[in-house]
Order: structure tokens, then C-alpha cells, then sequence
């Protein structure tokens, strides 16, 4: 950041508690972040149509995947993407968080945030994840916990777990939702279930929930996607996120850059080693008694 900011002592305990919140809710943004790439169409297609609101057809949860894929560009188009690399800027606390986004298709995915001077790093891979959460304390690369890697890990996969989501063992259902929408739960094969909200014109996503924990009490965490635009290779994404904890607690993600198959090595995506640390100092010698 370009300028730090005071603190009040009484405050930094309320506000690491807040700061273990976001972190904990990164994992849970940038999973359903992947609605970035799997919502992209192809420049020049019109998207789908269906009849008005009011006499918006009855369709099956697969009837409806399949003219979501359609509007996004269709299969062939989604998977000519092996790799994505977002610029991005969080805002949280009245500051903006800076942080890069990289993904690699079922390889991987790592998401680096900067926050006052503190980098923050969430990776999840095909084995498993791990973190760096220095507002906790842990200034070395940790294995992240089994739930967040579960809530997370469909995260490597630039489709999104409704493409090819048979394949993935996910399952798919159509839920009661309002006027004009459609409304999938997918439920992956570890029972972590987020729903989709789709629009019954564009079938594009305009939201996604998932369950979540703030300050240890369940909620809903609900992330809403605007602002699409056309990125390299005539893709349409959104380029912001809106991000509510159940109500209680907000974050935003702005995405500055996108680029679209570049290479990268998949050695970013495994954990490092911690940092050795440094050599004691050789004891000096003691001085003689002077005579």
C-alpha cells in the first residue's frame, strides 16, 4: 500500500478477528470466482433468448447447463482455455487490497493479496492446498484445512463446476428461484453444495451462494457478478464481484487485467518450504581479566 495506516491497540484485536473472516472467505470467493472464465462467450454470439419472465418455460437443470454453455461460447470455445491470469484489486476495510489471480486447468489455481504491506497467499492444486496468512500469525506456507480445500478445490478448473460437471461427480438440480432466473444447486461429490443464479435471457450467472462461517455462526456467503466486458480473445467476463457474508460483513473484487493462455509453470502451485531460519552468531569469546 502507499501509505500505512494507525491502528489503535484496542482495535487490533477486533480487526484480526474480522481480517481471520476475509481470509477464511478468500478460499470461498475465489472458488466461486471461477464463474469469471466459465462465463465468458465467444465475440459476435448473440446470447441465448428465452420468452419473457412471465412466461419463462419450465426447463430441466440440464436443459438449462446446456444453454448456459451454449451462451458462454459452447464447449469447444471453453476448453481452448488452459490458463488465466487476472490483476485484481479487493476492497476490504475502507482499503484496496491489491492481488494477482492465476489459473491453470486442472492443474491449479493461487491467489496472491496485498494487504498493508502483508502478502496473503491461498493455493489450491490437484493434491491439495495450502496458505500463507500472515493477520494470523503464520508468516510460513501452512496445508490448508481439509474443509477449505473441499470448498475450494473445483477452483482449478477454468470451466467452472457446471461444465463437463457429470464428469467432475458433481450433481445438478433445478431450485425454486424469482421471477426471470433460473436456479441450479450443484452438489460436488464431497456434498459441498452452491447454487447458481442464471439469468433466463442472457444465461449468464448472476450470482452464486454458498454455505460459510462468519465469527464461527453459519451464513450464507453470496457472491454477485457486473460489470461484463470483453476480454482478450473476444471473451465476456465480469470484471466485478460483490462478495456478503450472510449480511454482517462485505468485500469487493475488482479485476484490472485479464490475460488468456499464457505459460506458466506449475511449479507455482506447490507449497514451498518454509524459510530457514537464520544462524545463531557464534558466541564471542570471553575477555581475559586485565592484570
Amino acid at each position: 500500500m502507499a501509505h500505512e495506516h494507525f491502528v489503535p491497540q484496542r482495535h487490533v484485536k477486533g480487526e484480526r478477528s474480522t481480517m481471520r473472516t476475509v481470509i477464511r472467505g478468500m478460499i470461498v470467493i475465489s472458488a466461486l470466482a471461477g464463474t469469471l472464465v466459465s462465463n465468458a462467450r465467444t465475440q459476435g454470439q448473440a446470447p441465448a433468448q428465452t420468452a419473457p419472465a412471465s412466461a419463462q418455460p419450465a426447463l430441466s437443470a440440464d436443459e438449462v447447463v446446456s444453454k448456459y454453455i451454449d451462451a458462454i461460447g459452447g464447449k469447444a470455445a471453453i476448453s481452448q482455455v488452459k490458463s488465466i491470469s487476472m490483476e485484481t484489486s479487493m476492497q476490504v476495510m475502507g482499503n484496496d487490497a491489491p492481488g494477482t489471480t492465476t489459473v491453470v486447468d486442472g492443474v491449479g489455481y493461487k491467489m496472491e493479496t496485498d494487504f498493508n504491506g502483508s502478502k496473503i497467499v491461498q493455493c489450491v492444486n490437484d493434491k491439495g492446498g495450502w496458505m500463507i496468512n500472515p493477520m494470523a500469525g503464520a508468516s510460513d506456507p501452512a496445508p490448508m484445512p481439509d474443509d477449505q480445500y473441499k470448498s475450494g478445490k473445483d477452483q482449478i478448473y477454468i470451466g467452472g463446476p457446471l461444465f463437463d460437471y457429470a464428469s467432475k461427480g458433481n450433481k445438478i438440480e433445478v431450485v425454486p428461484g424469482d421471477p426471470g432466473t433460473y436456479k441450479i444447486k450443484v452438489t460436488s461429490k464431497d456434498n459441498v453444495e452452491t447454487s447458481y443464479v442464471i439469468d433466463a435471457k442472457t444465461f449468464l450467472v448472476k450470482s452464486t451462494t454458498r454455505k460459510g462461517d462468519m465469527q464461527g455462526q453459519p451464513v450464507d456467503i453470496t457472491v454477485s457478478y457486473s460489470d461484463y466486458r470483453k476480454a482478450d480473445g473476444g471473451f465476456l467476463m465480469p470484471y466485478a464481484m460483490d462478495m456478503d457474508f450472510g449480511g454482517q460483513f462485505q468485500l469487493g473484487v475488482t479485476v484490472k487485467k485479464v490475460e488468456l493462455n499464457k505459460t506458466i509453470d506449475p511449479a507455482i502451485f506447490e507449497m514451498p518450504k518454509p524459510a530457514a531460519a537464520p544462524a545463531a552468531a557464534p558466541a564471542a569469546p570471553a575477555s581475559k581479566p586485565s592484570m
